[in-house]
């Protein structure tokens, strides 16, 4: 009888691809066998289906039959290999007119690349002087699969784009481009980043002080100056500190938000209801503010310990909220879930190798998505992974798992090439994975994020000193030791009933 799935799994159809067309009449595939109702191709060998005639002559190697390396559009010869079209005796050429690389023609006798290129000088006015724009088609050609390009350049909004970087109106920088919003921007920006075409930005810096701007619109002043002095020399500050650290921002700036957000609520409430101030607020004020909604009110504390360094209020003290209860899966349940993404079909490699990153090794999916291939180590005793200070041993079959996806990444037959470092690349040239996009995908599946971290961390610090895994997962050792005391609390009240029993 085969094994259940872990409680709560919504599996994910993990199937890529259109699927093929099978038809009851017409001509079985050369190759295939299928009946297909259209023939892409007649070779010497019969007729071919579009899906096998398109891998045929998008295959390179060096022919088994006379030893050259080439297009291998023939059948499998006796030594199991593809050969070449000489070999195979098909009656045609393949060299590109333009180029003359042997590859199948996209449109006339062009490659793809040279029918891409084609286009691209054809939408920009002709072959570009600027240099950013040169180097932008030669990256776009340069794409594993030329042929998403060429799909992708279809776009009203592309081309308008490109004809707009082409014929001047939009320059090409940052501010040109943010005066055209919208994802084909994103990925030209990314890729002319990626390239070094154009200077490096933080996104997330940059749209922070973006939504600074627009959160302060329309505020009364008494409500206006102190967020801005909170937001600005406070939050925007150290953000700017840590990105040119080189320090990731998205967290920050996610926290930087909900904070400013919350000290607005709280000084339009204050001024609206008891007509003060932060500099007037008393801690009757903000005793009431906090017991009478969400737990969240609780994050206008950074505001008042800025408010009692700055004199602008001493009297004010907001407390550290202490979460009542954290959530955690039982061990069983643990290895039911690593069960279910070593061996299931749930979900797809990347996103089973995250959760295997979360339920062994108990790391943030914030942290998983920005890991590098460089964090991977392989010897003859096996793999390691840098996850803290020291890399830890990654076991079989898993080691095997983080192989695959690390030979096999999507999102890199684009644009940005296959020199991506990270190993959750994102389809934007030169970054990683969002992390809300492996969030909501393991969330869907059933993963109770939180409740997987809190277990695995308990897990580990029951087997290793709390320092130890703390310095080897990245964690701080007060968090270590703050799940080490929470993981033995139920083992302490076994023994505090177990004494009273006794006696």
């Amino acid at each position: 009888m085969a094994s259940r799935g872990p409680a709560g799994l919504s599996p994910r159809s993990t199937i890529q691809g259109r699927p093929r067309i099978t038809s009851t009449t017409g001509n079985p595939c050369a190759r295939c066998g299928r009946k297909i109702p259209r023939v892409a191709v007649t070779w010497p060998e019969g007729r071919l289906c579009n899906i096998c005639y398109y891998n045929a002559v998008h295959t390179r190697g060096v022919c088994p039959e006379c030893l050259q390396d080439r297009l291998l559009p023939g059948p499998a010869s006796a030594g199991g290999g593809p050969i070449c079209a000489t070999c195979a005796e098909i009656p045609h050429d393949f060299h590109c007119d333009s180029c003359d690389t042997e590859a199948g023609h996209h449109r006339g006798r062009l490659c793809a690349r040279c029918a891409l290129r084609a286009d691209l000088h054809q939408v920009l006015g002709g072959e570009p002087e600027h240099p950013a724009l040169r180097g932008l088609v030669d990256a776009l050609c340069a794409s594993e699969r030329p042929e998403s390009i060429l799909v992708w350049k279809r776009s009203p909004k592309v081309q308008t784009l490109l004809r707009g970087l082409g014929d001047g109106t939009i320059p090409i920088s940052h501010e040109g481009l943010d005066a055209v919003p919208g994802k084909p921007t994103e990925h030209i920006r990314a890729l002319l980043q990626h390239h070094g075409l154009l200077p490096y930005r933080d996104a997330y810096l940059h749209r922070f002080e973006e939504w600074i701007a627009v959160k302060l619109e329309g505020l009364p002043a008494e409500v206006r100056q102190p967020v801005q002095h909170f937001a600005t020399w406070h939050h925007l500050r150290n953000i700017r500190a840590k990105s040119e650290a080189g320090a990731n921002t998205r967290g920050p700036v996610h926290s930087a938000k909900q904070e400013i957000t919350e000290t607005v609520k709280f000084l339009t409430w204050l001024h609206q209801t008891h007509h003060r101030t932060a500099a007037t607020c008393t801690q009757q004020d903000a005793d009431e503010w906090l017991a009478g909604g969400p737990t969240t009110r609780t994050m206008i504390r950074n505001f008042f310990q800025l408010a009692k360094k700055s004199r602008l209020n001493t009297g004010v003290t907001v407390a550290h909220r202490t979460p009542r209860s954290s959530p955690s899966l039982s061990q069983e349940q643990r290895l039911a879930w690593i069960r279910e993404l070593l061996t299931g079909t749930s979900e797809s490699l990347p996103y089973r190798v995250a959760g295997m990153l979360l339920l062994l090794y108990a790391q943030p999916l914030v942290k998983v998505v920005t890991l590098t291939t460089e964090a991977i180590a392989e010897s003859p005793h096996g793999m390691r992974i840098q996850l803290g200070r020291h890399p830890v041993d990654v076991p079989e079959p898993f080691a095997n798992m983080i192989r695959q996806h690390r030979d096999a990444r999507p999102n890199l037959r684009t644009a940005a090439g296959t020199d991506s470092p990270w190993m959750f690349p994102s389809i934007l040239a030169g970054r990683h994975l969002h992390p809300n996009t492996v969030m909501d995908r393991l969330r869907a599946l059933g993963v109770n994020l939180l409740g997987a971290r809190n277990s695995a961390l308990g897990e580990l610090v029951l087997q290793c000193p709390p320092s130890l895994v703390a310095d080897a997962l990245g964690y701080s050792h007060h968090v270590a030791f703050l799940h080490a005391e929470k993981s033995a609390e139920p083992w302490a009240r076994y023994a505090a009933r177990h004494a009273g029993d006794q006696r």
